[in-house]
This record gives structure tokens, C-alpha cells and sequence, in this order.
């Protein structure tokens, strides 16, 4: 058996573009948006410092909800008692009574569409028992996802010393729920639900700019200014952002909606690789084919700076050679994208078919290969081609 290095293969051609692209100003005092396919930061100011999140912290809520019924603790049907401490909320409501049986879906609604304060006790009363309770379930639950800033304090994002969460982790949080609960997303782009007669839009500026807005969550009080958790796709590429600190309802439309704007007017979505693509050939070892082609699982693409695409590179990097059997749909490595001044950004590399294990004649010859190497010194190592 060889020695098993980390092997390199380099991709010869001009892939991206460089780090930086045009400046982007904003009056926010926090912002910061991705590329959701890779995680690459494409503008942040101050997306690290723990701030109160208002109704933005609602997606906390959110998620633990989804949760629950992911896991089976309640259902779309499930109802949840008003108690009096729900039903005197203030702030933006879903106007449930006391005495209410209240569905889940209609709490989802009321807590996305409508930011219901009062949906959300509901919703950690029928959880939890209590609020409090609820909320140090969230903080924990936050941690466990590697949202070390968050420290919930309520269920709604009603301002509580040390209610605080970073931007970052805010933009984390809502990739999480996009990508954990796509058959629930979709509650994030209703424009508008009604509860008890009374009909609410969705809070959400970005959703009727054709921008390509779907959700998430907006938030206000005195302390956080206003803000905004967003999401948006164009030809096929997400960016997730979010911004706060902004001083009205019109200047967080403006200031979000040029946020998204610029990304996908400073960046292009240029697509490497389709689903099933061939990336180049791995050597086999002890296998009945020499070589395996590595695919791409699913689309590649990147957003990318527009101003210049011929400083970047990438790389397969794998441990190799490959050992047979090997079955189609194995990872076997990565394609990194490298971009300077910038984090790299990583795809994973498939099989694209099977390989079986090589018949005698196929192990008495790699040995013999394996003896020569050893003798002349030509052990595998940690090569770039």
C-alpha cells in the first residue's frame, strides 16, 4: 500500500475575479452581506459587535419553532393557548385574545408577516412552558449552531439588557433556516395574512421592488434603529445580507435595496461547473481502471467581482491516489477557488463512476510499481501538476 499525501492539481486558466470590487457606502451602522453558495463576505461594517437585534431576533424564534415541527413535536395543526401576558404585548401584534386556541401555521404567519410580539409569547409559552425559559433554550440552541453572539433575553425582541446578537451571526442564522426548512421559506415572501379580521402587510420593503427579494425579517425599537434580515436571488445566485442602525422606514428600504443592487451590479454569477460536469481525473489505485473522473455534485458558481477575472486560479486538492473499490457519488476532493485577498472558496468533488477493485495481474503490477518507486526514491509526495 503507498503512501496516501495530500496530492494538488492545478487548473490551468484565469477562474475569478479579484478581491475587491467597487466600494460600497451606507449609513448603516452594521451591515454585511454573502455569496450564499460559498459563504464569501462581499461587504461588512461592523458585522461582528453584539447589538440588539429587535424583531430581527424573531428568526431565532422562528427557527426553534420549525424545529419542532421538523421533529415532530408539533404539527401545521397544533394549537397554543393566548394567556394574558401574551395578549397585553405591545408593539406590532397579531391581535390574538385570551382564551385563543391558536394553529402553528397561523403563528408562523403572524410572527413573519405580521411580527406579531404576541404570536411570539405564544409561541414560547406552548414551547416552553414560560418565556424565560424559552429564551435561555434559544441562547443554547444558538451556541449548539455556532452562534456564539446571541444572548436571548424574550421570544419577540422586545428590548432586554443584553438581548444582543452580531450581524453575522444574524446572516448565519437566516441561511440556516433557508437551507434547513425549504418547504417553510416560503412563509418569509407573503405580502400579507390576516388574523381576528384584521389583514397586515409584510414589513418587508424589498418584497415588491423586483429585485428578487424573499424574505426575512425586519426589526425596529429606539435602541437598534431600524433594520432588516434579507435574502434575494438573481440568475440563480443568492446573496443573504442583513443592516441595521438606520434612522427610518424609507432610509432601510433605500440603504437594503442599494446594498442588493450593488452586489449584482459590482459582481457577476459566473458558473464554472454544471451538476454531473467532469473537473479532471484522479489516479486509481489497485483498481481496475487507472483513473476516476471527479464531478461537480451539483452547480458551481461563484459571484465574482466584475472589474477584473484574471488574477484568480484554483485547485483540486485530494488524498491520493484514490484507492479502489470506489463507488459513483464518493467524495473524493475539493475544487478551491482562490481568491486574493479574499477567503477561498471550496467545493466538494464526486466520483462520476464506479471503479472496481483490479483482478490479480492488475495488484501484482501496482506492487511491482510500488517496489520500483520505493528503490529509486519516487515515493508519492506532495506534488502540484
Amino acid at each position: 500500500m503507498p503512501l496516501k499525501p495530500l496530492a494538488l492539481l492545478l487548473l490551468v486558466g484565469a477562474l475569478i475575479a479579484p478581491a475587491l470590487a467597487a466600494a460600497f457606502e451606507t449609513r448603516a451602522r452594521t451591515a454585511f452581506i454573502i455569496d450564499d453558495a460559498t459563504g464569501a463576505v462581499l461587504f461588512e461594517k461592523n458585522a461582528e459587535t453584539p447589538e440588539p437585534p429587535a424583531s430581527m431576533s424573531k428568526l431565532m424564534t422562528i427557527y426553534m419553532l420549525f424545529e419542532a415541527l421538523r421533529d415532530g413535536r408539533v404539527t401545521m395543526e397544533t394549537t397554543f393557548p393566548v394567556s394574558a401576558r401574551a395578549r397585553v404585548m405591545g408593539g406590532s401584534r397579531m391581535f390574538v385574545e385570551i382564551g385563543d386556541q391558536v394553529p402553528v401555521e397561523a403563528l408562523i404567519k403572524g410572527i413573519i408577516v405580521q411580527s406579531g410580539n404576541d404570536a411570539c409569547v405564544v409561541v414560547a409559552e406552548g414551547l416552553a412552558g414560560t418565556e424565560q425559559e424559552f429564551a435561555a433554550q434559544m441562547t443554547r440552541r444558538a451556541h449548539e449552531l455556532g452562534l456564539s453572539s446571541v444572548q436571548m433575553k424574550n421570544a419577540s425582541g422586545w428590548p432586554a439588557e443584553g438581548h444582543v446578537i452580531s450581524g453575522r451571526d444574524l446572516v448565519a442564522l437566516a441561511r440556516l433556516l433557508i437551507r434547513e426548512f425549504p418547504d417553510y421559506y416560503p412563509y418569509f415572501a407573503e405580502t400579507e395574512f390576516t388574523w381576528n379580521n384584521i389583514t397586515q402587510p409584510n414589513r418587508n420593503p424589498l418584497l415588491s421592488l423586483g429585485i428578487g427579494a424573499d424574505g426575512l425579517k425586519t426589526g425596529h425599537t429606539s435602541e437598534a434603529g431600524y433594520g432588516l434580515v434579507g435574502s434575494a436571488v438573481q440568475n440563480g445566485q443568492r446573496v443573504v445580507f442583513m443592516m441595521s442602525g438606520l434612522g427610518s422606514m424609507s432610509e432601510r428600504a433605500s440603504e437594503t435595496s442599494a446594498l442588493v443592487r450593488w452586489a449584482y451590479g459590482a459582481f457577476d454569477t459566473v458558473r464554472y461547473y454544471g451538476a454531473g460536469d467532469t473537473v479532471t481525473q484522479v489516479p486509481v489505485w489497485l483498481g481496475a481502471e487507472e483513473s476516476v473522473p471527479l464531478v461537480a455534485p451539483r452547480d458551481i458558481s461563484l459571484l465574482v467581482p466584475r472589474a477584473d477575472r484574471a488574477a484568480m486560479s484554483a485547485k483540486v486538492i485530494y488524498d491520493g491516489p484514490v484507492e479502489a473499490p470506489i463507488a459513483a457519488g464518493q467524495p473524493i476532493a475539493e475544487l478551491i477557488v482562490e481568491v486574493p485577498g479574499r477567503e477561498s472558496a471550496r467545493f466538494d468533488l464526486v466520483a462520476g463512476a464506479d471503479v472496481a477493485r483490479g483482478g490479480l495481474m492488475r495488484r501484482i503490477e501496482a506492487a511491482a510499481r510500488l517496489t520500483r518507486d520505493r528503490a529509486m526514491g519516487m515515493l508519492p509526495r506532495r506534488s502540484a501538476e
